[in-house]
């Protein structure tokens, strides 16, 4: 039935999970959670009950309304368009855009660099190799922030643009990145964390949170 709960297929520290969790989060919406373990089992990602529900198999993947969406940011707008309040996207224009262009730096640009599937590969080198990563996206990062930047990303209004901004934050603080160059990333990101919102959906936080590193 179309007016079932949604049900969210999560793994805890999966920051493309987290941005979804933050926006069914800010938009009220409750949802069922299915964690997906992608170190267990060789990764649960990988089974073939996971594969026929996402074939990329990644997380998130989101059941809503009859249908089944991946891709976090393709969830993130569906969400937008469905429930509309409080909106993620500004009405401005220029706003909307400069909010989808920092999404995207940091979906496209950063994450997908330093993933899991990609560190694998890299063997020993994988601290250095998302280090370097993580740096170079936000030292263009932290030059675009200080022209759109007010309270948050861009202006004084949540919108996609943070809710990329902090897991991918978190990221960076797991593998030990030098935070110091990035005053104005670290000051967005300490507001945001401050919000329920950002809270709640926290890894920290989450049904498959492993004992040792919740809350």
């Amino acid at each position: 039935m179309a007016s079932e709960k949604p049900i969210l297929y999560s793994y805890f520290r999966s920051s493309c999970s987290w941005r979804v969790r933050i926006a069914l989060a800010l938009k009220g919406i409750s949802y069922d959670q299915v964690p997906v373990n992608l170190i267990k089992d060789g990764g649960q990602q990988f089974s073939a009950e996971f594969k026929a529900l996402n074939p990329m198999q990644q997380v998130p993947a989101l059941q809503i309304d009859g249908i089944t969406l991946s891709q976090s940011l393709a969830i993130i707008n569906y969400l937008e368009e469905t429930h509309p309040n409080p909106r993620l996207l500004p009405q401005d224009a220029k706003k909307r855009a400069q909010v989808r262009m920092i999404a995207d730096h940091i979906a496209s640009g950063i994450q997908p660099l330093q993933n899991l599937s990609v560190l694998k590969q890299m063997g020993e080198k994988k601290m250095e190799w998302a280090q370097n990563c993580i740096t170079s996206g936000f030292q263009a990062l932290e030059q675009i922030l200080q022209h759109t930047a007010g309270r948050y990303c861009v202006g004084d209004e949540v919108s996609m643009a943070d809710l990329c901004l902090v897991p991918q934050v978190a990221n960076a603080e797991r593998f030990k990145v030098d935070m110091r160059p990035y005053p104005t990333i670290t000051r967005i990101n300490k507001a945001l964390l401050e919000l329920e919102a950002f809270k709640i959906s926290h890894p920290s936080r989450q049904p498959d949170t492993p004992l040792e590193l919740r809350a």
